[in-house]
């Protein structure tokens, strides 16, 4: 499968399968210049996702309070 389609299919950007990819969370396959993702990529991905192994702590940025004049 055209790895920008099942992109388009879960519902993220480019810059972020870049991102899994780079990671490592992704394995590829270059044909042609264009990536494509096998089936047992995806399912090995989903499994992963799943048991939670890409969890991190959700970091909220923290404003800075506006001066009162």
């Amino acid at each position: 499968m055209a790895f920008n389609a099942w992109l388009q299919e879960v519902g993220v950007t480019s810059v972020t399968g870049w991102r899994w990819r780079r990671n490592g969370w992704l394995k590829t396959v270059n044909i042609a210049g264009r990536q494509y993702i096998s089936h047992d990529a995806i399912q090995d991905f989903t499994r992963r996702a799943q048991s939670g192994e890409f969890e991190k702590e959700h970091k909220v940025p923290k404003r800075e309070k506006e001066a009162v004049q």
